[in-house]
Parts: C-alpha cells; sequence; structure tokens
C-alpha cells in the first residue's frame, strides 16, 4: 500500500541560490573614513580659523557699516549674488560682533566645509573617470581617494579657503564639480532630460557664483569626446539636446563678463599696466611656475612680485611658450596611450584658461586660480601613479606619506595666515620691494595698535612709491597714536591736499580736538559734515559732540550725539556717550 503522505519537492539549487539574500555592503567604513577627513582638514585649516579679514576681504559688503540696514535683495543686487547670499549668511551669524568687525570664524568655518565636499566631488570624478579608462577596482579606489586628500591637503590650496574673499573659488567650484560629477554618473550613453535640467541648474549656480565657471560647456564636450565612447564625437552628437541649450547660456555668460570687464580697472583690456598680449606671454610663463609649486609647494607667497614679459623674448616668454606647445601636442598625440594624462591636461588648460591666457588681470599670479584646474592636474597624476609598477602595500604606504607631508606643510602655512602681521611679514620678506604688502603690513601693525613699528613700514612704503591718500591718512594716525599729534596733522593736512573728503576733515578735526584747538577742530568737523554728513555712520557728529563736551556744552553735544543715532541707530559710541551725558 502506497502511503498518502504527500512527498516534499527538494528545490533546485540555482533556485535556491536566486533566493537567497545578497550580501550587503559595509557602510560604516565609509562613514568612518569621511569623519577621519573631515577631522584631518579642519585641523589642518585650524591655525587659520580665526584669521584677520585681509585685503580684498575689508572691501567686502560685511565690512560695511551700512549693509546692516541692507535687505536681503540688496545683498543679492549685483554680479555674484549667490557668493553674496553666502556671505550674507555669515553676516547674520556674526552680528553680535559686528561693532568690531572681526568675528571671522563662521566665515572660515564655511570655507573650510566647502573644501571638504569638493573633495569629496575629486573623489567621485576621479573614481568614475578611471573605471571609463578601465583601471583596476582597487587601484581606482586607492588613487581615487588619493586624489581627494590631495586636493584637500595640498599647500597651494591654503589661499582659496584660508582667504575669506576667495569663497568665490571655493564656491564657484563646487558648483563646476558637482555639474561634472552629475554629468558623469548617468545611467547611459545619452544625458537624460532631469539630468539635463540639473545640469543647467548647476551651471547657472556656478556662473552665479563667479564668471571663470563659464568654461564648464567645453569642460563636457572634452570629456564626451574622451569618454563616450572614446575619441569620437558620437557622444556629443547623442547629447545635443543639453549643448544647445548650456552652450546658449555659456554665450550669455561669456557676454556678461565682458560686459562686466568693459569698465572695470583691475581686470580687462582697459588694464593700463600691460597689454593683452603682454599679459599672455606673462602667463605662460605663470603656468609653469603653478606646475612647478604643484610639485614642490615652496615659497608660496600671497603677493608676488612677479615680472611682465614686455616682449615675446623678455624673462624667457619664448621658451614658456613652446614648452606649453610641446606638453599640447604630445598630449594630443599620445590620448589613446595615455588617456587620463592627456585628458587632464586639457582639462588644465581650458579652467586655467578664464584667468591666465588673453584677458588682462592686474595681478598676473594668484596662487588661489589654480584651485578650479587643481582637478586637471589630479587626472595626470594618477595616470602616471596606475603605471608605476610597485606592491599593493607598498603604493599605499607611499601615497600616505606624501599626504602626511603636504598636511604638515598646510598645516604650517595655515599658521602664517593667522594673524595679518604674520602673513604680511611672510609676503613683504619675499616681496620687499613691491609697495601693496609693504602697506598691509604697516596697516596691520597699526590695527594692532603697534604704532612705532606701523610708522617705520608706513615711511618705507613712501620711499617705495610717491605716497597716496591712503597711507598719508594712516601714517597721521599712527604718528596720532605715539602722541605727535603735530606730525599727525602735517600728514592729514598732505591727505587733504590729495582729495578733499569726510573722511580726512573728519579725522584732522578728531586730532585737533585731542590737541585742544576746539576752534579748528570745529572748522575741519564742519568741512567734513558738508563733504558727507553720513560719513561712517555720522562720526563727525560724533567727534564735534566730544569738542562740545569737553567746552562744557553738555546740550550741544547731546544733540551732536542724537545727529549720529539719527543716521546710524546702531551706533553704540554715539549711544554711549549720549548716556553719560544723561548721567
Amino acid at each position: 500500500m502506497k502511503s498518502s503522505k504527500p512527498v516534499r519537492q527538494k528545490r533546485p539549487i540555482a533556485t535556491m541560490v536566486a533566493v537567497a539574500p545578497a550580501p550587503q555592503p559595509r557602510r560604516w567604513p565609509y562613514a568612518v573614513g569621511l569623519l577621519v577627513a573631515l577631522f584631518v582638514v579642519f585641523d589642518v585649516y585650524w591655525p587659520a580659523i580665526n584669521g584677520q579679514f585681509l585685503l580684498d576681504d575689508t572691501y567686502l559688503p560685511y565690512m560695511l557699516p551700512e549693509y546692516a540696514r541692507v535687505s536681503l535683495i540688496g545683498w543679492l543686487k549685483g554680479l555674484r549674488p549667490l557668493l553674496m547670499f553666502s556671505y550674507w549668511l555669515n553676516f547674520q551669524y556674526a552680528e553680535p560682533a559686528r561693532a568690531g568687525m572681526q568675528d571671522t570664524f563662521s566665515y572660515h568655518f564655511v570655507n573650510v566645509v566647502l573644501h571638504f565636499f569638493n573633495g569629496i566631488l575629486v573623489f567621485l570624478a576621479t573614481r568614475k573617470v578611471m573605471s571609463w579608462a578601465a583601471v583596476e577596482k582597487w587601484l581606482s579606489v586607492v588613487l581615487a581617494i588619493f586624489a581627494a586628500g590631495l586636493f584637500l591637503l595640498h599647500p597651494l590650496q591654503t589661499e582659496s579657503v584660508s582667504y575669506v574673499a576667495s569663497r568665490s573659488e571655493t564656491l564657484s567650484v563646487f558648483f563646476v564639480l558637482a555639474t561634472l560629477v552629475v554629468f558623469l554618473y548617468r545611467n547611459s550613453d545619452a544625458v537624460g532630460f532631469g539630468r539635463t535640467v540639473a545640469i543647467l541648474a548647476l551651471f547657472g549656480a556656478a556662473v552665479l557664483t563667479k564668471e571663470h565657471t563659464a568654461v564648464i560647456p567645453v569642460l563636457l564636450l572634452l570629456t564626451d569626446y574622451y569618454w563616450n565612447p572614446g575619441f569620437s564625437i558620437a557622444g556629443i552628437r547623442r547629447n545635443w539636446r543639453l549643448y544647445i541649450p548650456i552652450v546658449v547660456l555659456g554665450a550669455l555668460a561669456f557676454a556678461l563678463v565682458a560686459r562686466v570687464l568693459s569698465g572695470a580697472p583691475t581686470a580687462g583690456f582697459g588694464v593700463k599696466e600691460f597689454t593683452w598680449y603682454q599679459y599672455f606671454f606673462t602667463e605662460c610663463r605663470v603656468i609653469w611656475d603653478y606646475l612647478w609649486m604643484f610639485l614642490l609647494p615652496i615659497g608660496q607667497n600671497l603677493d608676488p612680485d612677479f615680472p611682465i614679459s614686455r616682449s615675446i623674448t623678455d624673462h624667457g616668454a619664448i621658451i614658456a611658450i613652446l614648452g606649453l606647445l610641446v606638453v599640447t601636442i604630445a598630449a594630443w598625440v599620445y590620448r589613446r596611450r595615455f588617456p587620463l594624462a592627456s585628458y587632464g591636461w586639457f582639462v588644465f588648460l581650458i579652467l586655467i584658461a578664464p584667468t591666465s591666457s588673453f584677458v588682462p588681470i592686474r595681478d598676473p599670479f594668484a596662487e588661489r586660480r589654480l584651485y578650479l584646474p587643481f582637478i586637471g592636474l589630479l587626472f595626470i597624476t594618477v595616470e602616471f601613479l596606475r603605471r608605476w609598477k610597485i606592491s599593493r602595500n607598498a603604493l599605499v604606504g607611499v601615497l600616505s606619506l606624501v599626504l602626511v607631508a603636504e598636511a604638515a606643510a598646510t598645516y604650517q602655512r595655515n599658521q602664517v595666515w593667522g594673524t595679518a602681521i604674520d602673513m604680511w611679514s611672510d609676503t613683504v620678506a619675499k616681496s620687499p620691494n613691491k609697495r601693496r604688502p609693504r602697506f598691509q603690513l604697516a596697516l596691520a601693525y597699526y590695527q594692532a595698535g603697534h604704532y612705532p613699528e606701523a610708522i617705520e613700514h608706513f615711511e618705507k612704503t613712501a620711499q617705495l612709491e610717491p605716497p597716496n591718500f591712503d597711507l598719508l591718512v594712516d601714517l597721521g594716525l599712527a604718528y596720532d597714536g605715539v602722541g605727535k599729534p603735530a606730525d599727525a596733522i602735517a600728514k592729514l593736512r598732505q591727505a587733504a591736499a590729495l582729495e578733499k573728503s569726510a573722511h580726512v576733515y573728519s579725522q584732522i578735526g578728531m586730532v585737533y580736538g585731542k590737541m585742544g584747538q576746539y576752534p579748528q577742530a570745529l572748522d575741519a568737523l564742519a568741512t567734513a559734515i558738508q563733504l558727507d554728513p553720513n560719513f561712517m555712520g555720522g562720526v563727525s557728529y560724533v567727534y564735534r559732540g566730544d569738542v562740545f563736551s569737553v567746552q562744557g556744552n553738555k546740550l550741544q553735544a547731546a544733540e551732536e550725539y542724537r545727529h549720529a543715532l539719527a543716521i546710524d541707530p546702531n551706533n553704540s559710541v554715539a549711544r554711549e556717550k549720549l548716556a553719560r551725558l544723561g548721567q
């Protein structure tokens, strides 16, 4: 008799394997790695986290007292609205310290965070491109980590991160790299509609942060040619729906830049110090200096005294030009044999062209200009590293030592960025015959209350070039600081002869008031008020109130302080002095 018990059917092995749960990748090593990287980046840049505002920092809206009353829309009116929006956010955070205007922590903090995110984007971009170049998976991960680490920890990046005004670099490059990453990580050869919209939005954000990012369309075209499917215009044809609008936007961006540069005194073809072709000759030499400092970052200088090539032979410009031509031709000829290096070289040239080609900029050399094209040099670096015949452990060890050395050098450089006196002392030592660093060092000493040192360097600045209005005013105030009012008045009168302004006459009135020469003080302050009653939130009224107060005319003094408060309700000095009169 057969059993009625059903027979259990065995599940085929293939089916059992198919339904077995796939092993989940461990996520925690990535999270730990990111946290360690973030800690290291902040540790390296920490010496400058409270560094003072320097040079261009002092001309931006957050340093102007009147911007405390300007609406957000007022901040956004201008050429770089997204950059100004980021400063506006910092300005709101730093509001309690606005009287001294030296609360720089939040500004530096944002710069470091942006730099860290840019490093993550560099990792993603280099790893993706290396996968297209058929680099082994383990090696592509190691080299992408090294590339990101080099981007984050290289000393040449210090100026772009620790200089508050270089937020234009860190923020705009964030949008450039984000655009590239979105473009690279697509699911097919052709870019879909949603990704096209994202790329156009990121491109627009980049241009609204800084104009040099208008070259993004050329970068994407180059990328499609090299990797989609490889040295072919087929990928460009597939993505015509992206390139038509982005090229149109790029052309509009270039038109906007040309319009702005047409009236700019420090950039554009109106620069008087040299012609466009002299700038080109000079920049061909500058590019080689950038490359050398990428390999060996020694002698970094905030304000280098770089000589101009007035002719094609001046300072060896012809050799630099020929060298660039040779490398460019070699990169094209050997593009199939060394695709990463070839691609990286052309990426470097495209991204550095807005600042280092034909359009003159008064300062021919600036380390921060390498921040955008830095990724091109990273592609060249990983090309040669992937061909290095060395064991895996040895490679990781060597690359780790390189990053440690770079981090140590960047830490040392940030210590110099920690104070204005240290920074400008370093710069003057490297550019002793340049006026601007010497003046800035004198100004740093003055702002620190070191008046004898300030006078010494102001006088040395005057020996380099005839003293201008700003130098004479600051020198006069330094003499006032050491108790030499007669010398102070003499310098301030010299400044007034150059430029009749509320600034200089308010300071003349202030010094005369200290000297007890009240008629002269009131006369100078009346001139200042006539020229600009709103200068510095009504500071001339405050000085006049001080004169009346010392003379015993309390009612008139109170009236002057009220005038100042009517101009600027946040004038804490006027409010405090008015309260004292009330007591």
